[in-house]
């Protein structure tokens, strides 16, 4: 069961970070050329939400089934221990936290340029803190 977790956990990732990447690169580009926010950018920030979610709720089963997750947590002097039990999950969870603000925040926004601001800055940062606790020698 770990190994299929593991693997589910590694490969969605792609697809996470694929969505997320487009969700920030479509409010950037919406915000800076002030075009009006449709269904279709509501949409693509939704999916990359549901996506990251989904990414969050693997990664809780594995952090727990995992011999690099809980089980790990005390052995701090290891880089690669610390990164997995503990680095990897805080931060990420803090990423979707920001991610999460920024839809909630969203809608009670009135104009375009500040749905597009909002989605810029919390999945941007989201995007920024993910992209650093990637473990990515075991990832590539």
């Amino acid at each position: 069961m770990y190994d299929f977790i593991q693997k589910f956990h590694s490969g969605w990732a792609y697809l996470a970070l694929l969505v997320l990447v487009v969700a920030v690169v479509n409010s950037f580009i919406g915000m800076s050329s002030k075009k009006d926010f449709t269904s279709k950018d509501r949409k693509i920030a939704l999916f990359a939400l549901i996506a990251i979610h989904i990414q969050l709720l693997v990664g809780i089963i594995l952090y727990f089934v995992s011999p690099l997750g809980l089980a790990s947590f005390g052995q701090m002097a290891d880089k690669a221990l610390r990164l997995t039990s503990l680095e990897h999950p805080l931060i990420n969870i803090i990423a979707i936290v920001l991610i999460t603000i920024g839809w909630s925040k969203h809608k009670k926004l009135m104009t375009s340029e500040s749905k597009f601001k909002t989605f810029s800055i919390f999945y941007g940062l989201g995007l920024l803190l993910i992209l650093s606790r990637i473990p990515w020698n075991m990832w590539l």
